[in-house]
């Protein structure tokens, strides 16, 4: 029996070292957010300053640890068997749930899936003791206090974390403006003074608080953690005024870039509250499950399932070997993960200060917000003199920025002002929220303020407010999901595996490794696929423009071909099945030619004067590529309406006309797909021949089918369907033909037409 427990506490282990690496790819967005977007420094070195803060962060964790072993329940009321599960629970649950996260790339709350998984679980074991026993209630089992403490704590920092970035941000804009040059000399070594000041106060009492030196005994008879508590205040000033004079010395003297410095110790602070605060969520539940089975085997021959859990709730030391082990994996992780890259360029797009794709589409609410705020502003101006309106709009004019003398290229999302007041923001939050005992989560924290920057900043103008406010609710939404999917996955896990043992936890391990495997597959086609975009690319000539465009349409063409064949194939043999998937085809194929479009501008402003001039070839091709899209979708749609009403089938004469339909378009887009692929377009000739053929053809089916509606057996709704694809298709094809004829104008001016033969 024991042996069990055993594999089981390994395979704990083995889950944290798979959550550590999820984990720090989720919440890596929490500390390089700032430094990434503001371009403080070249990847490298931002990498190396927050592996040294995880690495730092990582020693300081120990006293954080007990809210995974009685944080939300109350161990001793449990038994080590019902201890287990719990455990195995939860870590099974926040695996699957944050990988899940990343592979979309959203930021959420490690903070708040651990905190639901072990209230979930124990819920679930909780409910199944009280109904085995008769007696009790579940809320005897839960630290409730505790856990609504922790809930409310976390929704209040959502908003004050908003409003909180969005008024410092204002008032730093006002101060600086965006030539932050010429305001520095001035206003730069109080403002840098008060920027370590409070990053220190966040390392100091975020940091030393609770951690493994907590307790370090000084000369004076204090220990560190009472001693900086005594003295903050005096230590604050001391530090304030030494760091104002010091910042102002090295203007004078070497030119030193304030904001800069600000940035770089503001990642290095995060990143070490990031692991001395939420490695607790990755490791906490195995050092806890580790923790009790060294309980149980100090008690030979105890039974696992009436052993009571008392051992749990006292403290335990975490041994620094863990903490430095998680650190060393953190650090690898950081280095190594493409998602937590992802994850940052979610945040980063959101809150960029220029205009470009916006990954998230608009909403009403979003719509709506826009359109109140925008009334709110025009009532406000009434209120204050014109005057004091010109200056404001002045300082917030970014096409004043410095930045704007950067190539595209090479510019930030946003300038290092946003950045460092993002940093120092979310410091003084996280360090006021522990101070008043307060667990906030980190995420929510540095996201929205975030957010609240680059509100405040401008950076949601007209043309972008309406897709980062979706962006901004998506995430939120995608929060309390991770709070409802958190508990009811753990609940239904802890559920099964008590009524199915060992069984049942060796198929959820099995289930555990398989999605997280299929996701890293998934993620790596994607990063593949990422790689052949020309919007990634930094410099752009027509060349590159047009081979990817080349691929865009060849892949199109067959893609559409496919879909035309299924289609028609369908409902010959009322084929539901293929039907749908045609459409998931055809609405992937419509939302990639709709990315192309929205992103036009950012593939032509990185052209040099002699492509731009070109570029317009471009912007037709892109045109009739959604024009192609929307006429497939046309020929699907109704086809699968038609089936899934279960309405008459098509009639035999239709069903010729339709194949013959769908040979001679195969044999169209079979030599188009060659065509474009090899920019071979000495053939183009015979191809329009082929659609001025179709078309004729179509001509002549539409009128076999106007003649058959005057027989009395002809069915209405197949008769309307029939000519909607018939219809359709000539569209299809002459947009088509448009396409080519633009993709052959772009190969011209590119050069990369194929000679004659």
């Amino acid at each position: 029996m024991e042996n069990i427990y055993l594999i089981l506490v390994i395979v704990l282990f083995a889950l944290a070292i798979s959550d550590l690496i999820v984990g720090v790819s989720n919440d890596a967005v929490n500390f390089l957010n700032s430094a990434i977007g503001s371009k403080a420094a070249n990847f490298k070195i931002i990498m190396l300053i927050a592996a040294l803060g995880v690495f730092v962060g990582a020693t300081f964790s120990s006293g954080m640890m007990e809210i995974a072993r009685k944080g939300i329940f109350h161990p001793d009321m449990f038994t080590f068997s019902e201890i287990m599960i719990i455990f195995f629970a939860v870590m099974i649950t926040d695996v699957i749930l944050l990988d899940t996260f990343n592979t979309f790339g959203l930021p959420t709350s490690t903070t708040v899936s651990i905190v639901f998984e072990l209230l979930g679980a124990s819920v679930a074991i909780a409910m199944l003791k009280v109904m085995s026993s008769g007696t009790g209630e579940i809320a005897d089992f839960i630290n409730s206090s505790k856990a609504l403490g922790i809930i409310f704590g976390i929704l209040l920092s959502v908003f004050v974390a908003f409003f909180s970035g969005a008024i410092i941000q204002w008032i730093s804009r006002l101060i600086f403006s965006f030539k932050i040059s010429k305001a520095i000399k001035y206003f730069g070594s109080i403002w840098g003074g008060m920027a370590i000041t409070a990053i220190s106060y966040f390392i100091l009492i975020k940091g030393i608080n609770g951690s493994t030196y907590a307790n370090y005994q000084l000369s004076n008879g204090f220990t560190l953690s009472s001693w900086v508590n005594e003295n903050t205040f005096l230590l604050m000033v001391y530090i304030f005024i030494a760091s104002a004079i010091i910042f102002q010395i090295s203007v004078w003297l070497f030119k030193l870039n304030i904001p800069r410095l600000i940035v770089l110790v503001g990642t290095f602070a995060l990143a070490m509250a990031f692991a001395g605060n939420d490695l607790v969520n990755f490791i906490g539940v195995p050092l806890a499950g580790y923790e009790s089975f060294k309980i149980f085997m100090a008690n030979p021959g105890s039974d696992p399932n009436a052993f009571i859990m008392v051992g749990l709730s006292g403290k335990v030391q975490t041994p620094i070997l863990f903490l430095l082990m998680s650190g060393l994996i953190m650090v690898v992780t950081l280095y190594l993960s493409k998602k937590a890259r992802k994850v940052i360029k979610t945040s980063v797009d959101l809150s960029r200060q220029s205009e470009g794709a916006e990954r998230f589409g608009s909403s009403q609410f979003s719509k709506a917000v826009v359109r109140g705020s925008l009334r709110l502003n025009n009532q406000l101006k009434h209120f204050v003199p014109n005057v004091v309106l010109a200056r404001i709009d002045r300082q917030f004019d970014s096409a004043r920025a410095e930045v704007l003398s950067i190539p595209e290229s090479e510019r930030p999302a946003f300038d290092m002002i946003r950045a460092s007041v993002n940093l120092v923001v979310a410091s003084i939050l996280i360090a006021l929220g522990t101070s008043l005992k307060l667990p906030l989560s980190t995420t929510y924290v540095t996201f929205m303020v975030a957010m609240g920057t680059s509100l405040a900043d401008r950076a949601w103008g007209r043309e972008s407010a309406v897709f980062r406010i979706t962006g901004v609710i998506a995430v939120i939404l995608g929060w309390f999901f991770t709070a409802f999917a958190a508990f009811t996955v753990a609940f239904i896990v802890a559920f099964i595996i008590h009524y199915g043992g060992f069984i049942a936890i060796l198929a959820f391990i099995g289930i555990g490794f398989y999605l997280i495997l299929r996701s890293q597959i998934l993620a790596k086609k994607e990063t593949e696929e990422i790689k052949k975009e020309v919007v990634e690319k930094e410099e752009l000539n027509l060349v590159d423009v047009f081979q990817a465009n080349s691929r865009t349409i060849s892949e199109s063409f067959g893609l559409v071909n496919d879909v035309v064949i299924e289609t028609i194939t369908g409902l010959e043999t009322e084929n539901l099945k293929a039907l749908k998937k045609a459409r998931k085809k055809v609405n992937a194929f419509t939302a990639r030619a709709k990315e192309l479009k929205d992103t036009i501008q950012v593939v032509v402003r990185k052209l040099d004067d002699e492509a731009v001039n070109s570029a317009h070839f471009y912007s037709q091709s892109l045109d009739f590529l959604r024009e192609v899209a929307r006429s497939t979708s046309f020929i699907v749609e109704p086809s699968l309406t038609h089936i899934d009403n279960n309405h008459k089938p098509m009639g035999e004469l239709q069903m010729i006309d339709l194949n013959k339909l769908k040979d001679s378009i195969n044999d169209f887009y079979t030599d188009a797909e060659v065509m474009i692929r090899e920019s071979n377009f000495e053939k183009i000739d015979l191809l329009l021949a082929k659609e001025i053929k179709i078309r004729k053809d179509i001509d002549i089916y539409e009128k076999a089918q106007i003649k058959r509606l005057t027989k009395p057996k002809s069915g209405k709704r197949n008769a309307k369907l029939f000519l909607d694809i018939v219809g359709e298709s000539k569209t299809l094809l002459l947009h088509s033909v448009n396409l080519i004829k633009a993709q052959r104008d772009l190969a011209i001016d590119a050069k990369m037409c194929k000679p004659k033969k």
